[in-house]
């Protein structure tokens, strides 16, 4: 019934989609196998994208050549970019997205890539032969062969759900966990853990009171996440925020005693940065209050989800507590929520391919790895999709370093240092944040993504039309000098002081009151050298100009650190022979087999003497 495939996905969420569509766009031949065909690229939590960090994650995804930001931008019900008041390092899109459509465009998009096939059922073993992955044996007990294996499990393997003292397995609500893997994998040699994570209620939006929240609109002029020609938002849905209180906080304290987390029953570690209603108000006891937000699921459903009320308590408790928030004394409850604890499988047992170190052409993406987030998932796909297909076709991996993504990050972060607990980006994790923009991710990324055979020839033009368009606006806007009687008087009108003789527009951009609109307004000569380009290539050539020398100091440190991460480890190396290492340093290095002596820096208790020791036995 199934003839041999190049690449097996295991999963399909956001990382089994894109790894599925990755390794199929480049010439693999995928079968893709989840346990619910209706359920594709379901959005589990929130029905939205990015944010801060998760933006640029989302934008490096489109960069590539994936498609998370593409089905963003056609589901999208409203369009905000975070952290505008900061410099363009934090600056974070985000969209808002219908639910369903969603998950709908995503399934059209991957019926529509050639080489896909699927099939609906549960997969229990990896059939591995002479130590390396060959296939899989699913459920009915049907054998299917393929040269690599990508498991994108999310929260379904030995999934737990956990409302007040009751609980039941499941990998969501209403559908069944997975079983059998976790058991097999660790008679293979693996270690695993569980993590939990949780989900917020969801609410009729017709019983809420609106009038006694505060709105949270768009921008008045959206963008949007991808960089080919999806359209911007011409209508957009408004986002509500109100607030819990004492007597929120009072009632849901009534629950306490049959708290699954507080009473121990649950065991896996929860997310630090998105914690449950309870352990906010446990945590935080001094705070007054915690906002929430009101989010709408999509255009044509009255569905709400209660940002920032995830909780595991007695649904009448819930219930409860909820009807005591400003604009829900007469909510109606759809569905409680929950907990789930589910299996992951620690990362620094992965190369930085994604491929296991135990079981060759087998590779780990998403929740599995012990990360949280569909951003984070979905770049964990792309990049395993793309490294099954290289491995199936004997081609090199596919890695991307610290300084050329947050992707490079992330995945460096759990390869090199492991997670305890729900890993999510933020761009503090990135030491290279102005070189990392949510702008630049095309220029950074698309020709290695073209190179791959991922990104098409389109978006490779595109890119290196922007790429002149910017530099020549750049040369231009450092040619056209302007006089103190053309624009003093503006000036002032800016608050800014005049200047004393001619100087270029480049110049006069690097004062923090003058942006591409202010400028504009100086001359008309000004104005029409402007208008001659996008708006995206006009705040490209700002940014550059703005933040000049800080993105000069940050590209010389990454080269320097770039010599690190250019010097290769064998997989194989022998650290019990470099006697003069410590003890600690020995076990981890053996532990992690880092491949390059960078990412060896950035094991936790490999101290820089003990770099330097490897350093000069390498260079031997």
């Amino acid at each position: 019934m199934f003839s041999e495939y190049d690449v097996i996905v295991v999963g399909a969420g956001h990382a089994g989609c894109e790894a599925a569509h990755a390794a199929a766009s480049m010439g693999s031949k995928v079968l893709l196998i989840t346990m619910n065909m209706n359920t594709i690229a379901q959005m589990s939590c929130n029905p939205a994208m990015g944010g801060v960090a998760k933006g640029q994650i989302v934008r490096e995804i489109d960069a590539l050549g994936g498609l998370s930001g593409i089905i963003s931008d056609k589901s999208m019900i409203q369009f905000r970019m975070l952290n505008r008041s900061k410099g363009p390092a934090m600056w974070s899109p985000r969209t808002q997205n219908d639910r369903m459509r969603f998950s709908e465009e995503w399934r059209l998009a991957l019926e529509q890539t050639s080489n896909i096939d699927f099939w609906q059922e549960m997969v229990k073993e990896i059939l591995v032969k002479d130590g390396r992955a060959v296939g899989v044996k699913t459920n009915l007990g049907i054998e299917i062969k393929s040269k690599t294996v990508v498991l994108t499990n999310g929260t379904f393997l030995n999934g737990k759900i956990h409302i007040g003292e009751k609980n039941f397995g499941g990998g969501r609500t209403a559908e069944n966990a997975a079983t059998g893997l976790t058991e097999q994998l660790v008679s293979l040699g693996f270690e695993a853990g569980r993590m939990k994570t949780g989900t917020p209620p969801r609410i009729d939006g017709r019983s809420l009171d609106y009038s006694k929240m505060e709105e949270q609109p768009g921008d008045e002029n959206p963008g949007k996440f991808s960089y080919t020609d999806t359209k911007p938002l011409a209508k957009q849905a408004s986002c509500w925020i109100t607030y819990t209180n004492d007597v929120v906080h009072d009632e849901l304290k009534k629950g306490f005693e049959k708290s699954p987390m507080f009473q121990g029953r649950i065991k896996g570690l929860g997310p630090r940065y998105c914690p449950s209603i309870e352990d906010k108000i446990n945590r935080f006891a001094e705070r007054e209050r915690h906002q929430i937000f009101v989010e709408p699921e999509g255009w044509s459903t009255v569905e709400i989800y209660v940002n920032g009320f995830s909780t595991s308590l007695p649904e009448d408790v819930q219930y409860k507590a909820l009807t005591k928030i400003p604009g829900f004394e007469h909510a109606k409850m759809f569905r409680p929520g929950y907990a789930i604890e589910y299996d992951f499988f620690p990362p620094t047992q992965l190369n930085l391919s994604l491929e296991t170190q135990q079981i060759p052409n087998l590779f780990f993406a998403g929740q599995i790895n012990g990360t949280t987030g569909y951003e984070e998932a979905a770049c964990q796909g792309l990049i395993a999709g793309i490294n099954a297909h290289n491995k199936a076709h004997k081609k090199d991996a596919f890695i991307l370093k610290r300084s050329e993504a947050y992707i490079g990050v992330l995945i460096d972060d759990l390869v090199s240092k492991g997670t305890q607990e729900p890993y999510r980006m933020f761009t503090s994790r990135a030491e290279y944040r102005i070189l990392l923009r949510q702008d630049n991710a095309d220029l950074r990324l698309t020709e290695l993504g073209y190179k791959i055979g991922l990104a098409s020839e389109d978006r490779y033009q595109a890119v290196l039309r922007k790429k002149s368009q910017v530099d020549t606006l750049l040369q231009e806007l450092k040619k056209l000098r302007v006089s103190p009687d053309a624009i003093n008087r503006e000036l002032e009108n800016l608050n800014t002081s005049g200047i004393q003789e001619k100087v270029s527009v480049a110049h006069l951009l690097k004062r923090p009151q003058l942006g591409i609109p202010e400028t504009k307004s100086l001359t008309p000569e000004i104005k029409d050298l402007m208008n001659k380009y996008t708006d995206e290539v006009q705040e490209q050539a700002e940014i550059t100009i703005k933040y000049e020398s800080y993105i000069d100091r940050e590209q010389k440190l990454a080269e320097k650190i770039g010599n690190l991460e250019d010097f290769k480890i064998k997989s194989d190396f022998d650290y019990d022979r470099v006697k003069a290492l410590s003890l600690e340093a020995r076990e981890k290095l053996k532990r992690i087999k880092p491949e390059t002596l960078g990412q060896a820096t950035r094991i936790s208790g490999v101290s820089p003497s003990d770099i330097s020791v490897l350093t000069i036995y390498l260079g031997k």
